[in-house]
This record gives structure tokens, C-alpha cells and sequence, in this order.
């Protein structure tokens, strides 16, 4: 199973539409992971009718329409493994502990907020991932988003992809 991991397009603020390779992705991802901060429905609209499924929910930036149509925190069975989706997980310092403590009963926690990628595992196993923004690269050197392969609960060719500069 291939899952692409986006968060934070904040269109059209940040960008007028997604990236097309971002979109040729989606296309050849059997799911789609979006952890917040869309800002606009037709973000939400253009995912759904493009992706095999899509799995999102609600950030800061995300008003209420969008906080009608998404939750705040996500959960979905995918290759065997119990993942989660939120977007805001507070400060780096201590983030593993916290949200192991928080989320005891998943395997994958994929969060957005920062626009910073991260990738790393808590004490008992919980693993982290940020894929970063594909339209706001803010403080990193490139807009970025994930893919991962999942099958028989494990992680597998976890890829951060490094978009070129909008032109």
C-alpha cells in the first residue's frame, strides 16, 4: 500500500494551486494523508475526487467549514499498522513522550503545523512524521511532502520529496 503524506497547503494564501508533481503522486498513492491546514474547500474537493481515499483532518488555519467536514484528530487502519492524524502535536522538545502518552494505541502518527519534516520514533515504538508543506516551505530550504510504502505492519521506502521552486 502507498500512502503520500502532505500537510499545510494553506491555498491560496501560500501557493494557487498544488504542485503538479505533488499531484501526480496523489494520483499513483492508494491513500492520501493530509494533516491540516488546507484553509480552503477546494483543496478538500480537489483530494477527494483525485485520491483512491484520503484521510485528513482540521488545523489552526482551518475555519469552519472545514472543521465541519474534518475532525481534529484521525484515525485509519492501513497495512496493518494503526495510524493517526493530527495537526498540531506543541513544541519539539519532548513531542515523542507526549504523544506517546497522549496516543497509546497507534502505531504511525503523521502531524503537519511546523512545515518542518520530522521523522522520528517514540519510546515504545510510536513513530512521528511531519512531511512539511508542498506550498510553504517557511524556514526549510524546499517545500516538501512523503511517501511510504506499508505492508504487513511495516514502514517502508519512507521518501521525503523535495519540490523545485514555484515559478
Amino acid at each position: 500500500m502507498r500512502l503520500l503524506l502532505m500537510s499545510d497547503t494553506h491555498l491560496p494564501a501560500r501557493a494557487r494551486r498544488l504542485p503538479e508533481a505533488l499531484l501526480a503522486g496523489v494520483d499513483e498513492a492508494d491513500v492520501v494523508v493530509h494533516a491540516g491546514d488546507w484553509t480552503d474547500e477546494a483543496t478538500v474537493d480537489l483530494l477527494e475526487s483525485r485520491a483512491r481515499r484520503l484521510v485528513g483532518v482540521y488545523g489552526n488555519n482551518d475555519g469552519p467549514a472545514l472543521r465541519q467536514r474534518l475532525p481534529e484528530v484521525a484515525r485509519a487502519d492501513l497495512g496493518g499498522l494503526r495510524f493517526g492524524v493530527v495537526h498540531e502535536t506543541g513544541a519539539a522538545a519532548g513531542r515523542e513522550q507526549r504523544c506517546a502518552r497522549r496516543l497509546p494505541d497507534l502505531d504511525v502518527l503523521v502531524f503537519g503545523h511546523s512545515h518542518i519534516p520530522w521523522d522520528s520514533t517514540a519510546p515504545g515504538g510510536l513513530r512521528l512524521l511531519n512531511p512539511g508543506s508542498p506550498t510553504d516551505r517557511r524556514r526549510q530550504p524546499f517545500c516538501t511532502y512523503m511517501t511510504v510504502n506499508v505492508s504487513d505492519g511495516v514502514l517502508e521506502n519512507l521518501t521525503l520529496h523535495q519540490l523545485p521552486p514555484r515559478s
